[in-house]
């Protein structure tokens, strides 16, 4: 994506400090993605109706990173609502009300009310992959989980589903097919399973399933493994499959967060991390001369600005000017 938008910028001879990220319906909850793992591309960020339900369940929503980037939701479900307030709870950049009364020339005017700001005086970002490690003036080179610091929690927004699945293999369904049953679309390339597409889920654990919106529902509320057994209708042959619910792992389990503060009135760069053993800093002429230091220790005194290198080695705390 960071690309994809940089081409743009250079064809279009567009602002680099006010673009802006929208989404309506289904792809809302992409947005609210999109704006926690890559928050330093967008000036704000504003999202119609759908939901970010998704987003929260993928395990990877971190509410530090949007705190330079203003996130507007318009909700149209007031079901939706509760949702809104989780984020908020969680320190979620985010400003939500009912979309009714939204109007295109309004959405555009309070995006354009927001410009980014390419250095702010606090970096603060949390990630569990390292091709997320991009913050601002901030870039992680090197993680270590066993590198903890209690000052630093994480801001994961956690997810409402259980994550469970069927252990028969993944299999494609839509929630929104009417019924009889679950209707088995797709199936992964050199599938081994029992399943074949077309097949009919009609009942689980002695249970008659209606639609996929059923099933979809009860794997969400499961949060207990257990052996349960799956009738399959195929043509006109009924299958007695037993098998289990199982609980999948969360994706990125382990995170890493650096906050990292420029502070005028004291000519210092104060950088706190977690997991984290080394970092490059991008500091502007306007700060400098700047002291730097990490995590308690004084590592640098910046005098040219441009990549200044943070380094952990043998628990000795460095900073030097990038090779």
């Amino acid at each position: 994506m960071g690309a994809e938008v940089e081409d743009a910028r250079k064809r279009l001879a567009a602002d680099p400090n006010r673009v802006y990220l929208a989404a309506q319906g289904g792809a809302v909850s992409m947005l609210f993605y999109m704006a926690a793992r890559m928050p330093d591309m967008w000036a704000a960020a504003a999202a119609v109706g759908g939901s970010p339900r998704s987003a929260i369940d993928s395990n990877r929503l971190f509410a530090a990173n949007t705190t330079n980037l203003p996130v507007l939701w318009l909700f149209s479900n007031k079901e939706e609502e509760p949702l809104g307030k989780k984020l908020e709870a969680a320190g979620f950049h985010l400003e939500f009300h009912e979309s009714a009364t939204a109007t295109p020339a309004g959405i555009f005017e309070w995006l354009g009310t927001h410009q980014r700001d390419p250095f702010p005086t606090t970096a603060d970002c949390e990630t569990g992959s390292p091709l997320f490690a991009h913050c601002y003036w901030v870039e992680v080179t090197r993680f270590d989980p066993a590198e903890a610091n209690d000052v630093l929690d994480s801001t994961r927004v956690q997810p409402l589903g259980s994550g469970a699945t069927l252990a028969i293999g993944p299999f494609g369904y839509s929630p929104s097919d009417p019924g009889p049953g679950v209707l088995v679309t797709s199936l992964p390339e050199k599938c081994s399973g029992p399943l074949k597409v077309n097949d009919r889920i009609v009942e689980l654990g002695g249970k008659e399933l209606k639609n996929g919106a059923e099933l979809a529902q009860i794997l969400y509320r499961t949060f207990d493994e257990k052996p349960v057994v799956v009738m399959v209708q195929r043509g006109k042959e009924h299958l007695r499959l037993e098998t289990k619910i199982e609980m999948a792992p969360r994706a990125e389990p382990v995170t890493a967060r650096v906050r990292a503060q420029y502070l005028p009135d004291m000519q210092e760069v104060e950088v706190v991390s977690r997991a984290i053993t080394q970092m490059k800093l991008t500091l502007p002429a306007s700060w400098l001369p700047v002291k730097i230091t990490w995590n308690g220790t004084e590592v640098a005194n910046a005098d040219t600005p441009g990549c200044w290198l943070l380094d952990e080695q043998k628990e000795l705390l460095t900073g030097k000017r990038c090779p």
